[in-house]
């Protein structure tokens, strides 16, 4: 009988998660089907993409609340539809949002729900580990001090590391980096990253231009690397540089994705809050980290924080060893001083490189297989209960 996992991922890096989970499972049971929503990645990988993954990436409540009706229609057309396939397991990637509600459907059901990529429930709404625990078979933790929260709250969980420190160089080549770019040898060259969805860019460009003008005009010659994650995101960016007027007077480079090389390339990193963050520490950048939002929104998420960081790297090494400048403070004059403040202590930038690459080591597990040795045995189960109910 053919092995069957119904799949759900959100976002492009839901996608890519999956697409290598599948890829893992595959290399034990290369007939097994998937199906369910999915992005290009997971598609390339034989993924059968009932609805397209976009249709879940939405940023903050309002968009949320604005399209709920359409994404619990889907919820619920895809539920039916996996009651009537009887999959033998069901693996949500991300979303919780969207898939801790099918979760707990299709476990209420007898299919195993496995969660992959932990909800914040150590930064914020910790009191959904009561609903975690109620809808989800097995989860799976991209970072070590998860765990104790799952043991406590007696789920059954699998640390696996995370998959970024899979993909990424121990040892990045910043000179070859430079060179493939044609970007000079000895230039001083600052990353700004601000953000891969629309909104993040419409909320973050003009503050992120306004930082490189000031360093501009103090430091002559210092070249910005602006790498923009979609077409629609580089017009957004293109089109507040224009209005700004300052594109002449600074050396600043739009590319089309390539944002890791322009990490790699750089000597210091202005990123929004997120997944980027993180890749900058396995990059072994210094970075400054910077977010906006609606004040209502930032007010309301600001309360119900647990953690005083926001980024991945100060959280995961439990202390502020890059600075946060979020909202208000997220000021052109203050962000410049923050990279420069970088710039001039070169000891500082290796003591940070030093505690990145121990970082790295401790997230480098070989995600996708260590999770595939989780779901596997699961798979086994079902499909050997399916045999015992076939008169």
């Amino acid at each position: 009988m053919t092995p069957t996992i119904a799949m759900v991922a959100g976002e492009a890096s839901g996608d890519l998660l999956a697409a290598h989970l599948i890829r893992a499972i595959r290399a034990h049971l290369p007939k097994a089907r998937f199906y369910g929503i999915g992005g290009p990645k997971m598609h390339a990988e034989g993924f059968d993409a009932l609805w397209p993954s976009e249709l879940l990436s939405v940023n903050g409540y309002t968009e949320a609340i604005g399209r709920y009706s359409a994404l619990a229609g889907i919820r619920r057309k895809l539920l039916k539809d996996i009651r009537r396939t009887r999959p033998d397991v069901f693996i949500g990637v991300d979303a919780p949002d969207f898939n801790l509600w099918l979760e707990g459907k299709v476990k209420a059901d007898g299919i195993p729900a496995i969660h992959f990529v932990s909800p914040s429930i150590w930064a914020w709404r910790g009191r959904r580990i009561k609903g975690i625990a109620r809808s989800v078979t097995h989860m799976l933790c991209l970072f070590p001090f998860e765990m104790p929260i799952y043991e406590r709250a007696g789920i059954p969980a699998t640390y696996v590391g995370h998959p970024l420190a899979d993909e990424l160089p121990m040892e990045p080549n910043q000179q070859a980096t430079r060179e493939r770019l044609d970007l000079p040898a000895d230039a001083t060259i600052v990353a700004l990253l601000p953000g891969s969805r629309q909104s993040e860019v419409s909320n973050l460009a003009d503050c992120f231009i306004a930082t490189a003008e000031v360093i501009a005009h103090r430091r002559p010659g210092t070249i910005f690397l602006v790498p923009l994650a979609t077409r629609e995101t580089r017009d957004i960016f293109a089109e507040v540089l224009y209005r700004r007027g300052s594109a002449d007077d600074m050396s600043i480079r739009l590319l089309f994705g390539h944002a890791v090389d322009a990490m790699i390339a750089s000597d210091v990193v202005l990123v929004a809050s997120g997944t980027a963050c993180l890749e900058a520490a396995l990059l072994k950048r210094p970075m400054v980290i910077s977010y906006r939002m609606g004040r209502w929104q930032y007010r309301l998420i600001k309360r119900m924080a647990y953690l005083p960081w926001v980024g991945l790297p100060n959280i995961l090494l439990n202390e502020l060893v890059v600075p946060e400048l979020l909202q208000d403070d997220a000021a052109p004059e203050l962000m410049a001083d923050a990279i420069e403040k970088w710039l001039d202590d070169a000891d500082g930038c290796v003591a940070l490189a030093e505690r990145f690459t121990a970082l790295h080591h401790e997230l480098r597990q070989g995600t996708a297989s260590r999770a595939a040795r989780v779901i596997l045995p699961y798979l086994r189960d079902s499909a050997s209960a399916r045999e015992t109910e076939t008169p």
